[in-house]
């Protein structure tokens, strides 16, 4: 929703000022297909030129979710840690029950209470793996924590592709505006003999060349770059939290030490409080 309001602010202060500035919309609209043509145009075939079908997705879905915000919401964390105390104490109690759990958790009834975290098959990987790591007695943290990290860079690293394409497009836009610029420019020349009206409207046609390609690039590619970026970020905070969770449990402290570990590593707008998270894992200890 912020996204709209933002597209809609930045028209109607851009245009609206040229408008009350005493600027006339003429030029503008009888320039702006061709220009938008090229500028654009060439846009998307620089970018399908420097990326490939994943790349191309994964651009499509960091602009749709620059729109929804992020993917993990305050209840989301609250769950999860619920999730890892439950598998947690599960696996302290009887090592060979919560096996069935990480080995087929589509079935599980403990991931089951958990519908959201299910679906996202990188958590659910994530914690799987680890746990089961520590069944086959591969349980040195240091080992384990240089793993979670290697495989949680490169999925960020992965995730991030779609931003840094984004970023490539809004600081190549400024430049191919300037090429727009120049070929109305090379038109005029071809025109030099006309009157000063004309070669004024066709000067004023080039100009909104490189008027696009800056307004694009400042006013909306770099921005929705820069969103994507933060939204990418701040969902990775939530596979963190299980690095945090997971790793603590194989340091061997207390259950509800582990929990709370990953608690006071969520990020703060987000971040469970003590009694809250206390009450319901008290609640799922009685439920067991």
């Amino acid at each position: 929703m912020l996204g709209i309001v933002g597209i809609v602010v930045v028209f109607g202060m851009v245009f609206g000022g040229y408008k009350l500035a005493g600027g006339k919309f003429g030029i503008i609209i009888k320039a702006l297909p061709f220009e938008m043509m090229m500028i654009l145009g060439a846009a998307l075939g620089a970018f399908l030129i420097a990326n490939d079908k994943g790349g191309i997705k994964s651009t499509l879905n960091g602009l749709k979710r620059a729109f929804k915000g992020t993917t993990w919401k305050d209840e989301d964390y609250h769950n999860l840690l619920c999730l890892l105390f439950e598998l947690i104490r599960l696996q302290r109690q009887n090592a060979v029950a919560v096996e069935e759990h990480i080995e087929n958790p589509e079935s599980s009834d403990i991931f089951g209470r958990y519908p959201k975290i299910l679906a996202d098959h990188e958590a659910v990987e994530i914690i799987c793996d680890t746990m089961r790591s520590a069944a086959m007695n591969y349980n040195d943290p240091h080992q384990v924590e240089e793993v979670l990290d290697k495989r949680l860079e490169q999925n960020f690293h992965h995730q991030m592709h779609g931003s840094h394409a984004m970023q490539t497009v809004a600081d190549g836009l400024p430049a191919l505006g300037i090429v727009a610029a120049v070929l109305g420019i090379i038109k005029t020349m071809g025109s030099i003999d006309q009157p000063p009206e004309v070669l004024g409207g066709l000067i004023g046609s080039a100009l909104v060349g490189t008027f696009m390609g800056v307004f694009l690039a400042y006013g909306f590619a770099g921005p929705f770059a820069a969103k994507m970026k933060i939204v990418i970020e701040e969902d990775h905070q939530f596979y963190l939290m299980i690095r945090e969770v997971l790793i603590a449990n194989l340091h061997s402290h207390a259950t509800n030490i582990c929990i709370e570990v990953g608690r006071q590593n969520a990020p703060h707008h987000v971040r469970p409080g003590f009694n809250e998270l206390e009450e319901a894992l008290r609640g799922l200890k009685q439920a067991a």
